[in-house]
């Protein structure tokens, strides 16, 4: 049965609205009644009592906010009475937190799922190629590779909305006008891409472009070679075909030294084409075809064999997020985290702006004080430059999130810090940085979705969990992306881009355990190639490096 209203930590002074309430209505809650002065959404909140300018507004157990103006008990905190505010961390207030009751995984600890192994010890969930250009001059080079790859070898998607505009155009042509007024489109069956790929064992050739590698500081083009070192070194990577001008920045021996740092065993095959040197584009893009398809050929011999559980590399991320979103699929995110953890597995929790707030809290759970000082420095550096550009973390909060009651950043994150559970955090990553012994990591990434998940599959993840209230197709062309729904309504609504939805719990039909080990059942499903993710089948690679420093 639904409950009306819901707080989360005893100690804070703020209310959920688990469903929309009326003006005027009397509100019974651990033996207080409220009585609401205006109608209040559902995801939204009331405070339980007066409240001056300057007050601390406190949620999930910490400070989130300080009243800009008197608020009445009952009344609704909003972006005009409420300003954003966090508590100060460091490490010299580090208390020792590493010490947590793991959950009982007795029934998990002989799973497996059907993965790709890899020399390295690895295992991947997918088995692909991938293409890249060391700078924006070759992407043309890139598109035109997709294109002929895609078409010839079936992993090509039908073009629907081509075939759309083609029924007008033949409509109109033939004079159809109220037929063209009332053309709905090609038929959801026809929109289902039905691949009949020429290698079995191989999940698809992936394609990257970007804007990066030259006409940029030296950071920005060794960071491009820092991130694809790290792509061609994550467990769902066979091999890379490399792309390259000539005279840019970003070269191949810094493209190959990252590799390298990353792995120092690295033995997947790397393919270069040096357009400059080929002379014609031609000659350069017959012979990148050629090995290409040599390489794609041996990357098909692998097939999938059974993988611990351990071998699950999980990313952690939330977008679309919204008042739900903290007490239903982050929650369930941060059990299946602890879960996997648990069984010996790996997790990456990401989005430092999203961290703000709980710093102190993550401080507290870092394995060692050297952990915990990168942390602080990565969190201090990072929100100093956005400071420096007039980009505060509290400007963190989207149109979309402010409307669905994600009134300030530190509302927002503390609960996207529900994802990381209650494990202690073994290592800190820097973007681009991969992960080096399992357990729960911090990532730093951006909150932007695609920066984020860019970041979080070049620090290993093999799957990434995406929690989402207000629905995003965002996808990673080498890690499957699931989209997690905090609310049956948007799972309804949405169904051509939702996994698996978490709604059950806000409707009380639920617990956030049980939904965690459902979620963890079909992360390992899908690790196997049992399934595919919506925004696989809809062919949703999405990949930004993440660009720190200024264009020259």
């Amino acid at each position: 049965m639904q409950h009306k209203v819901l707080k989360i930590n005893a100690s804070d002074n703020v209310i959920v609205a688990l469903r929309s309430l009326e003006a005027g209505e009397k509100i019974t809650f651990e033996g207080e009644t409220y009585t609401l002065p205006r109608a209040i959404a559902a995801k939204h909140k009331f405070v339980t009592e007066d409240l001056n300018p300057g007050d601390s507004v406190t949620m999930y157990g910490v400070l989130v906010g300080k009243a800009t103006q008197p608020i009445a008990r009952g009344e609704q905190i909003t972006t005009f009475n409420l300003k954003h505010e966090s508590d100060e961390y460091s490490v010299s207030k580090r208390q020792d937190r590493t010490h947590w009751q793991a959950p009982d995984v007795s029934a998990w600890k002989d799973r497996t799922f059907m993965g790709f192994p890899r020399s390295d010890g690895q295992a991947g969930t997918a088995n692909y190629w991938l293409v890249i250009p060391l700078v924006f001059c070759e992407n043309r080079n890139i598109l035109k590779l997709k294109d002929a790859f895609d078409k010839a070898l079936g992993y090509a998607f039908p073009d629907v909305y081509l075939r759309q505009v083609g029924d007008l155009v033949q409509l109109y042509s033939s004079g159809q006008t109220e037929a063209l007024k009332s053309y709905k489109g090609v038929t959801e069956a026809a929109a289902v891409a039905n691949h009949q790929p020429l290698f079995k064992n191989l999940d698809g050739i992936k394609f990257l472009t970007h804007e990066s590698g030259c006409g940029e500081s030296n950071q920005e083009s060794a960071l491009l070679a820092a991130l694809f070192g790290a792509y061609a070194n994550n467990a769902n990577v066979a091999g890379v075909t490399v792309l390259s001008l000539g005279c840019q920045k970003t070269q191949f021996s810094d493209l190959t030294a990252e590799i390298k740092k990353r792995n120092p065993a690295f033995d997947k095959p790397v393919l270069f084409f040096e357009q400059q040197s080929y002379g014609t584009e031609m000659d350069m893009m017959s012979a990148a075809i050629r090995e290409t398809f040599l390489g794609l050929i041996e990357a098909d011999t692998l097939v999938r064999q059974p993988q611990p559980l351990s071998k699950l590399n999980i990313g952690l991320k939330c977008g679309g997020s919204d008042g739900f979103s903290g007490l239903s699929a982050n929650p369930v995110l941060g059990h299946l985290s602890d879960l996997v953890v648990a069984l010996g597995g790996t997790t990456y929790l990401a989005e430092f702006p999203e961290l703000c707030g709980v710093e102190q809290e993550l401080i507290d759970r870092c394995m060692s004080v050297e952990k915990a000082q990168k942390f602080e420095m990565l969190m201090r550096d990072y929100s100093s430059k956005a400071e420096a550009v007039g980009a505060g973390f509290d400007m963190n909060p989207s149109a979309g999130n402010i409307k669905d009651g994600l009134i300030t950043d530190a509302i927002k994150s503390a609960g996207a810090a529900k994802k990381g559970g209650l494990a202690p955090i073994v290592d800190v990553l820097n973007y681009t940085e991969v992960a080096r012994e399992p357990g729960l990591q911090l990532v730093c990434t951006p909150g932007n979705d695609v920066l984020a998940t860019t970041g979080q599959a070049a620090a290993g993840a093999t799957i990434i969990l995406f929690t989402t209230g207000l629905g995003t197709p965002t996808g990673n062309p080498i890690c499957p992306v699931v989209k997690v729904s905090t609310n049956t309504s948007l799972a309804n609504r949405m169904p051509d881009i939702i996994d698996f939805d978490c709604g059950a719990i806000i409707e009380g039909e639920k617990t956030i355990e049980e939904t965690a080990e459902e979620l963890l059942d079909y992360c390992i499903k899908l690790a196997g190639g049992e399934l595919k993710t919506k925004a696989q089948l809809l062919g949703q690679d999405d990949f930004m490096p993440w660009r720190r420093g200024v264009s020259l």
